[in-house]
């Protein structure tokens, strides 16, 4: 077995949870039993802290608030673009974490008291915590690039929330004619799974090359490298040879307007006209987090490494993409191993004790064609002091075709890791 593989085995395991923790005197469970823990924000992060609340102690009265009844997962929702997978098979319910004994509100929650300890929801009425939980999704940063607004998305889908702008995209890919040009615009700064977009210019490849091959992709970058830049390029050199161009920000690549009405993209290389535009803006917290005052002057939320709790508020914590864990990426599964030790450290805090130090794991899959894949894999050691990257254990690497396997195996892994899905989802 393979190092990602085991990874991916020892990732799932540690969410299994059972019974309250061990330590906990019958006081102490006592106490923590009319505790009351509120989570903003349904994806994997949030989703998977309510589990293991629950799963660390069953007593716990835990709520997760999220607009969205069935939430459509963005890993995978690259393979849907080009037809490898439908959105329908991306969805999940709240119905495993209700099995669970989680109280889910369909709401929003509008605005936090973290004085108070107070949240008020969309519909009226006020939630009281004890803990709260900040899991909620990603901002797009309309207007950057110049041009790029709410509007112009219909016309230059983002695709970088699934849902609605991914059934935009994959219908102006089949509606391209062959001959065409597909623009992608990476933003620079953190986002969300930075290998994304290098990914979904894999897979359009080859959807084009079978389809129509006289297309071209340019990938316009703010940045000077990308993940597994080197694996990525030999793959397009082997599979795609003169279909994918990748122009970095010293070569002009950063995009510094649109113009939707002449699908119109221009950069420091001049203007460029477009079939398709794929834009995907800078990103930051939601505006939630900056009302509640966790985001910080440069816009993310600084969090207390093992803990996960916000360094500007108390008894507030953050978790998955708005939160600041360098060097974990933004992704799925940093976002589950989050939740997992952000939930060990509120019921440690209930029951009057500090948490042990933590190793943390992220795994991302890329796809490089319909059945081919790559990896990236990483261990944190979390201590009070920060989050430090981990040397890897060495083992035989994996096949891309070996990877694109492990990619299902994991996808799957990870979807009942945070929502504890069965049949129904």
């Amino acid at each position: 077995m393979g190092m990602k593989r085991r990874a991916f085995l020892r990732l799932t395991a540690s969410a299994g949870g059972g019974a309250m923790l061990p330590w906990w005197s019958a006081a102490e469970a006592q106490r923590a039993s009319r505790a009351k823990v509120l989570i903003v924000g349904g994806g994997f992060a949030g989703s998977a802290c309510t589990l293991r609340l629950r799963r660390l102690n069953p007593a716990l009265r835990v709520t997760l608030v999220d607009p969205d009844e069935i939430y459509t997962t963005c890993p995978m929702s690259n393979g849907a673009l080009v037809g490898q997978r439908d959105l329908q098979s991306l969805r999940v319910t709240r119905r495993g974490l209700v099995r669970d004994g989680v109280t889910y509100v369909r709401d929003r929650v509008t605005s936090i008291d973290t004085r108070a300890r107070r949240a008020r929801l969309g519909a009226g009425g006020e939630l009281a915590y004890d803990r709260v939980v900040l899991a909620s999704v990603i901002r797009l940063l309309w207007g950057r690039p110049e041009g790029y607004t709410e509007a112009a998305a219909l016309r230059m889908p983002h695709a970088w929330q699934a849902g609605a702008q991914t059934e935009i995209l994959a219908k102006q890919l089949r509606a391209l004619r062959d001959g065409g040009v597909v623009a992608i615009s990476v933003p620079a700064g953190p986002m969300r799974c930075p290998p994304g977009p290098f990914e979904r210019a894999s897979l359009i490849a080859g959807y084009l090359r079978r389809a129509k091959p006289r297309c071209k992709i340019l990938i316009f970058d703010g940045n000077n490298h990308f993940p597994r830049q080197q694996e990525f390029s030999d793959a397009w050199a082997r599979l795609y040879p003169g279909m994918i161009e990748w122009i970095s920000v010293v070569d002009g690549g950063a995009v510094e307007r649109v113009d939707p009405s002449r699908m119109l993209v221009v950069s420091g290389v001049g203007e460029q006209r477009a079939d398709i535009a794929n834009i995907i803006p800078p990103q930051a917290p939601a505006m939630l987090a900056v009302q509640a005052g966790l985001a910080s002057d440069h816009g993310w939320c600084p969090v207390k490494p093992l803990t996960f709790e916000s360094t500007l508020a108390q008894h507030a914590y953050v978790i998955g993409d708005s939160c600041i864990a360098d060097p974990m990426p933004k992704s799925a599964s940093a976002a589950c191993s989050q939740a997992m030790q952000c939930a060990a450290s509120i019921t440690a805090s209930l029951a009057g004790h500090e948490p042990a130090a933590a190793v943390l794991d992220s795994v991302c899959y890329s796809s490089l064609s319909s059945d081919t894949a790559l990896s990236i894999h990483g261990r944190f050691s979390a201590t009070a002091s920060g989050i430090e990257p981990l040397p890897m254990e060495r083992q035989a690497a994996s096949s891309p075709a070996e990877e694109d396997v492990q990619a299902g195996e994991w996808y799957q892994g990870i979807v009942q890791q945070a929502f504890a899905v069965r049949g129904d989802k």
